[in-house]
């Protein structure tokens, strides 16, 4: 039975993944995740990029928590992903301009 959850969670997760991937324009990107997530979860998302951010331009924790209003614990478990992760965040901030 959780094998079974399991399986259908990734497959949840890929039709996310591959919703996402049909943004074309903002409007669309705004449109979706307003209609998918509740403002706190944008918040904690949004906010979560941010501090990703700043640690990437090797920003302290405390300039971070002054800025962002994130929990050291947030900040820590963001760090941990740019250590240890799949380097999302740093193939999307090297697009940035």
């Amino acid at each position: 039975m959780a094998e079974r959850n399991n399986e259908k969670i990734l497959e949840n997760i890929d039709y996310l993944y591959k919703t996402i991937l049909k943004i074309e324009t903002y409007e669309e990107c705004e449109a979706l995740f307003d209609d998918m997530c509740t403002k706190t979860e944008l918040a904690s998302i949004a906010q979560r990029l941010i501090v990703a951010k700043m640690l990437s331009e090797k920003r302290v924790y405390s300039d971070i928590v002054a800025e962002t209003g994130a929990s050291t614990a947030t900040i820590s478990r963001v760090n941990r992903s740019l250590a240890f992760g799949k380097g999302g965040y740093d193939k999307i901030f090297a697009k940035e301009d």
